[in-house]
């Protein structure tokens, strides 16, 4: 693919057991197109991250049909996924409905890597009954992705009510001085509550790759 500019890391999973996400956004169509097709004539399995709809409809036939597409989440996968865990052990838990794309990211990242994952939505600290309701149904996750944006109060709640490990997922829901996502971020960061990990502000692939770390 080298007339693309494109060299894929193969090696990648080797090393690290997480094959290379195509990251998407930066990517033109002929380019899209040049690593569906190199994947599929080498049979190996792909994830594709930040495609949006626009890009994917704008994708020959023969690509579109080998993709599973998602347009909440704005993935897609090409190729069969690995045999599902018997066990859920990850609990994905978002703050309102407007976090539910990034945290539906990590949610297909972690199905494209078969492991199945709780889901609790719209449990923000601003209705703090509606989270108290679940928290037995969280309890005996091993890992927890709390998923919000504005103040970012949920993972530090989290933090103090459940033992497993609780990743922070910052998200750019917000306005005023929430906008972007940074004071989600930095609630994270400042939290009180002990070994709270984060990541990145809408960073759902790398919440969930944190989440199967643990998890081996």
């Amino acid at each position: 693919m080298k007339e693309h500019d494109i060299k894929l890391d193969h090696e990648r999973e080797q090393r690290i057991g997480f094959d290379e996400a195509i990251y998407s956004a930066g990517k033109s169509v002929a380019q899209l197109e040049a690593i569906i097709a190199q994947a599929l004539g080498a049979r190996t399995p792909r994830l594709f991250t930040r495609l949006d709809a626009f890009k994917y409809e704008a994708l020959d036939a023969a690509c579109r049909a080998a993709l599973d597409f998602d347009p909440i989440s704005r993935t897609a996968y090409l190729g069969e996924r690995r045999r599902k865990a018997a066990a859920t052990r990850v609990a994905i838990v978002t703050g309102g409905s407007s976090d539910m794309p990034v945290g539906r990211e990590a949610a297909r990242t972690l199905e494209y890597y078969g492991q199945g994952a709780l889901h609790i939505a719209d449990v923000g600290v601003a209705g703090l009954w509606r989270l108290l309701e679940r928290v037995e149904d969280i309890r005996p996750m091993r890992v927890v992705i709390a998923v919000a944006g504005m103040e970012g109060a949920l993972p530090s709640v989290l933090g103090g009510l459940v033992p497993g490990v609780v990743i922070a997922l910052p998200t750019s829901v917000g306005y005023g001085v929430s906008e972007g996502g940074r004071v989600a971020l930095d609630s994270a960061l400042a939290s009180c509550a002990p070994g709270l990990l984060t990541v990145n502000i809408d960073n759902g692939y790398g919440a969930a790759c944190a989440a199967l770390r643990i998890l081996r």
